[in-house]
């Protein structure tokens, strides 16, 4: 790729990555093999968001309709978006600060900006792989720990209050696990088992990465495939189980109706958006690894397509469950009715024939035709008719549909610790090759833009992941679980919006589409489709723009809320940040995409000094000239020489020094010259007399 227009090496010439590239670029390390690299774009792209976020959305949103739409938006927006990044790296083989610097200088602070969001996502992404060791380590019991409610102390038949208004995973997640306290506020201490978990976490992370690509390659073999065996194993359990295929009948029937509403669109948009990565920088460090002459074109339909097949198998996978889950909650609605229908019969308080009836053994659908014919007689005595699609409804976002509603569902398996042990192992290498990427977003562009971590890597990599565990203490507290909210809304959506955008403007209006598209001619040996050209310049900017606007409205409508755990009522309630709350997320936000207005201005006065300096040393070389000459210069009494221009000296020369703050060796250069004409001036005078 070539550097933009105006922006030219020493000497004067635009420097083209075709062949031209420092020679340090072109020494650079690689992939093992193909699959590595696949396997680690699919590893980085498909991650937790695939298996709760996606699901959660289809679930909210319409099933089949909002898939659609995703699929819609997937090809307009983020296949295009995910080649331009794909390219830029592989052409360019630099990380994110080195590519947008080699296309313009003062758009280096986009990739400072995209380090930043990284380390920000790093930080809260490898709690949530503690909290999957925790769960992980706790798998290794029968029965599960989160199966049933626990006693009060000294108690064997009342159990804890909380536990009994919740449920039992719902208790585990909130008490066990995270020993939650009711609001963001209340510090309440560190948690020990996260910290725990956390140095794990971290020690993994480390350990993966500290050979760079060539150890996290490797692991990639089996952190990116694994999750698929879990997965198809889930799949084939969970079409036998009992009601499962009616939360596929659920997600898969669609209402188109939803597309009216602007919100479905934006959560549509901000899912292709983070699905494939984008705005990370670990695309392009990654692709940066490859070699010139790699098919990205073929890589960025490759990777995506692998992504949204992921994230519909795991949907399916969790509607499945969910169906079950569902079901094993109507019959155990429908006992419980039916147990008080008896009793009411019984004491006289209503009147209906039961003979000939046994309510356990129907249906769900059956009790459902059953409940209609009794209905005005039994719905005053909170009697409900069980629905399946009302208990499909209740959806749980994030990490209570792994935690709470997905392990409640496993707790019905048969051989319960055996699925929970392959679910979060599940969970554990999703959260790891996406974490993988996260670090090589942060790592490669520093080790590019600044050479002398190059001879340290090791331990430069050792000491990020020891900053990492400590600034990731803050997720370890009591209230840690807010926090993590906190970063995961607003930390990293409007900040990599904002990233992005840049990116494609970058490439679409200051290095030019068809430069690029020579480029990746260049590259391949064809030139991909022309549209390319006007989704980059036109329809992906203005969808960003759009979906930043929207994202700002949401934010203005609603503020800025989270979900608290409210222990007398057992159940979450939505509370507004404090106001240090909202600073810090305000200061978060700042701080992610600051980088790019920094960088720009920075470099502008660099050039503006630059060019000052250049016009100020150019005066003094002609100074030199005019001295050296002097001997055969006609000097009139006014000082003037004979073309009418005055004769500049040494006091002139200094006072242009103290106005323009020569450098050091262009200061000693206009004294120099200075005294020169000086000197050859009282020559003449003494000549003259």
């Amino acid at each position: 790729m070539e550097k933009a227009k105006g922006v030219m090496d020493d000497s004067g010439t635009v420097e083209s990555s075709a062949g031209l590239l420092p020679e340090q670029y072109s020494k650079r390390p690689a992939w093992g093999n193909k699959l590595q690299y696949i396997l680690a774009q699919v590893g980085f792209s498909v991650g937790l968001g695939n298996v709760w976020r996606f699901p959660y959305l289809c679930h909210q949103n319409g099933g089949g309709a909002f898939l659609l739409l995703y699929f819609i938006l997937l090809v307009i927006i983020g296949i295009p978006l995910f080649l331009l990044e794909l390219a830029a790296g592989q052409s360019i083989r630099q990380g994110s600060i080195g590519v947008w610097k080699h296309i313009n200088p003062r758009l280096a602070g986009i990739g400072f900006a995209s380090c930043v969001v990284c380390s920000f996502v790093s930080l809260y992404y490898n709690v949530i792989i503690g909290w999957s060791l925790f769960y992980l380590g706790n798998s290794f019991q029968y029965p599960l720990p989160w199966e049933s409610c626990p006693f009060l102390p000294n108690q064997t038949t009342e159990v804890v209050p909380e536990c009994a208004m919740s449920s039992s995973t719902t208790y585990f997640w909130y008490r066990t696990a995270l020993n939650i306290t009711d609001a963001i506020e209340d510090n309440g201490g560190m948690n020990t088992n996260m910290i725990i978990c956390l140095f794990v976490a971290w020690l993994i992370v480390c350990l993966a990465m500290i050979k760079g690509i060539k150890s996290s390659g490797k692991v990639m073999y089996f952190s990116s495939v694994f999750p698929y065996v879990v997965l198809l194993c889930f799949l084939v359990r969970g079409l036998t189980l009992e009601g499962s295929m009616d939360g596929v009948r659920y997600m898969f029937i669609p209402k188109l109706e939803i597309w009216g509403d602007i919100q479905v669109w934006r959560q549509a948009a901000t899912q292709v958006f983070f699905a494939l990565g984008l705005g990370f920088g670990s695309v392009i460090a990654y692709s940066s690894y490859n070699n010139r002459n790699n098919n990205c074109h073929f890589d960025a339909y490759l990777v995506s397509s692998i992504n949204f097949f992921t994230s519909v198998l795991a949907t399916l996978v969790v509607f499945l469950v969910l169906g079950f889950r569902a079901n094993v909650i109507a019959k155990h609605c429908i006992e419980t009715n039916w147990n008080e229908i008896q009793f009411l019969v019984s004491n006289g308080s209503i009147s209906i024939d039961l003979q000939g009836v046994n309510v356990s053994e129907l249906s769900v659908t059956e009790y459902n035709v059953w409940y209609q014919l009794i209905n005005e007689t039994v719905k005053e005595h909170g009697i409900t008719d069980c629905n399946l699609e009302n208990e499909m409804k209740k959806g749980v976002e994030g990490t209570g549909l792994a935690f709470i509603t997905f392990t409640e569902a496993m707790s019905h398996f048969p051989a319960s610790p055996f699925w929970s042990v392959l679910f979060f192992l599940m969970l554990l290498n999703l959260g790891l090759s996406t974490m993988f990427g996260n670090m090589q977003g942060i790592i490669t562009p520093l080790f590019d833009n600044f050479k002398f971590l190059q001879r340290r890597k090791t331990l430069f990599t050792v000491v990020c992941c020891i900053l990492g565990f400590v600034f990731g203490l803050i997720f370890a507290q009591r209230t840690g679980n807010y926090f993590v909210t906190m970063f995961d809304d607003y930390s990293a959506t409007l900040p990599l919006l904002i990233v992005v955008v840049f990116e494609a403007i970058a490439v679409a209006w200051i290095y030019g589409t068809d430069r690029f598209m020579d480029d990746i001619e260049d590259m391949l040996g064809y030139r991909p489709c022309f549209l390319y050209k006007y989704l980059w310049k036109y329809i992906c900017i203005l969808a960003m723009i759009g979906l930043l606007l929207a994202s700002l409205i949401r934010v203005c409508i609603d503020g800025f809320k989270y979900k608290a755990w409210n222990v007398e009522k057992a159940e979450e309630v939505t509370r507004a940040y404090p106001p240090l709350a909202v600073a810090l997320l305000l200061g978060l936000i700042a701080l992610a995409f600051l980088p790019i207005p920094v960088m720009f201005f920075k470099r502008l006065i660099q050039e503006r000094m630059e060019t000052r300096d250049a016009g100020i040393y150019a005066q003094c070389s002609t100074r030199d000239e005019s001295a050296v000459q002097m001997e055969d210069i006609t000097i009139d009494g006014t000082g003037l020489k004979a073309d009418g221009y005055s004769l500049v000296g040494a006091d002139a020369c200094d006072e242009e020094e103290e106005n323009q703050n020569l450098l050091l060796q262009e200061d000693e250069c206009c004294e120099e010259k200075g005294n020169s004409s000086i000197n050859a001036t009282n020559i003449n005078d003494t000549t003259a007399t």
